[in-house]
């Protein structure tokens, strides 16, 4: 078991990928005394195995970053560390077990992500880390070994995220085309996180819902909102607002092991809401299958 007095302070970034959770790790990872990890469940095959590269640019094991960290945390990155978080990731870290997610291999399971957060903790000098693994079955995991993290629930309209996923992004890493997802299969798995996701909160995990629409439409209140409740310094000084009704962000090179390509994008980036989704078709069938959590969500209204 962790001891939540002296483990790291985590917060956990869960919901569906393409909701927003890299830009808003991005812009929180500005704040002071705050060190973003990016997906940390990826680490292992895309980082230490695959060598993909940080949001630094170098690749992974040779960062100067993570490689600190490995050897703080394991005594160095082998490819059989790797290898075994794999195998415990089938055996624990399922969506279909978050009803039940104990296992005689959690304990193992969640240790080795805590030995990560505490030498990236201490390698980067931060009070805070954050894990945007998004994925609620390891949110799950680390609440269930007794660690207390702070799960930020990031949730944007389902019928522009299965938009985004339907959409050829190709990888900066290597070129080649990200995966694509079907309206369907969209919509289940938005459901199924963020149902997940609320179960947390039910058991009194510390749970917080940020709308990727209200970040964007209120970057500077929305995250000056969020650091005041994670206990962090409110002030803004990478967020400008521009005399056109703009607002920008500043965002430095960020230590993130995997992630949406944003993670690589550094210097000044406009805060503007995407709603190219609005014109496109096929939307009655996300709709349908989403409600009535979208609309629990205030996502209302007939798709055009």
């Amino acid at each position: 078991m962790i001891d939540p007095s002296t483990a790291t302070r985590v917060v956990f970034l869960g919901g569906l990928g393409r909701s927003g959770s890299t830009l808003l790790e991005r812009l929180l990872g500005e704040l002071p005394g705050v060190a973003p990890l990016g997906e940390v469940v990826h680490l292992w095959a895309r980082g230490v195995l695959a060598g993909e590269p940080c949001g630094c640019g170098e690749p992974l094991p040779d960062c100067p970053f993570w490689r600190k960290v490995g050897e703080r945390a394991f005594g160095g990155w082998t490819g059989s560390l790797a290898e075994r978080m794999l195998t415990l990731r089938q055996r624990v870290d399922r969506t279909h077990r978050v009803l039940r997610i104990g296992h005689p291999d959690l304990a193992e399971y969640v240790q080795a992500y805590h030995r990560v957060y505490d030498a990236a903790a201490e390698v980067a000098d931060a009070r805070l880390v954050i894990d945007s693994s998004k994925h609620a079955s390891l949110a799950h995991c680390l609440a269930a070994d007794g660690s207390d993290p702070h799960v930020i629930q990031v949730v944007r309209d389902p019928r522009a995220v299965a938009h985004s996923w339907r959409r050829t992004v190709a990888r900066p890493e290597d070129g080649r085309p990200m995966a694509r997802w079907g309206p369907g299969r969209t919509a289940l798995h938005w459901t199924a996180q963020n149902l997940a996701l609320d179960l947390l909160a039910r058991r009194g995990v510390q749970v917080t819902r940020v709308r990727y629409e209200d970040l964007l439409a209120a970057p500077r209140a929305t995250l000056a909102s969020l650091a005041e409740r994670l206990g962090l310094r409110t002030e803004l000084p990478f967020i400008t607002d521009t005399t056109a009704h703009r607002t920008t962000a500043h965002l430095t090179t960020a230590h993130t092991a995997s992630g949406n390509p944003m993670r690589f994008t550094v210097g000044r980036v406009e805060l503007a809401l995407d709603d190219t989704w609005r014109s496109a078709p096929r939307q009655g069938l996300v709709t349908a299958l989403t409600w009535p959590l979208r609309a629990r969500y205030g996502y209302r209204g007939i798709a055009v």
